[in-house]
């Protein structure tokens, strides 16, 4: 039973990690884009957050490294 609820919470990782990528390489090429700005930081919150430590086992900080560093090399 706990297989749908763990798809669930991938699902909700792995969008958090799309907007993630997106918002990055919008402030790529727009530094002072307000509505990327806001998606970083929200979605910064959200791996820091006790409901994503819930979700996951992954560091959330070690996260968010290695997405800045994917998309700092493009």
């Amino acid at each position: 039973m706990t297989e749908p609820y763990q798809n669930l919470a991938n699902a909700i990782i792995l969008m958090a990690v799309k907007d993630y990528r997106d918002a990055l390489k919008k402030l790529k090429k727009r530094p002072s884009y307000g509505p990327a700005q806001d998606m970083k930081n929200e979605v910064e919150r959200f791996f820091r957050s006790d409901w994503y430590r819930e979700l996951t086992s992954v560091d959330g900080e070690i996260l968010i490294k290695k997405l800045q560093a994917e998309v700092s090399e493009k």
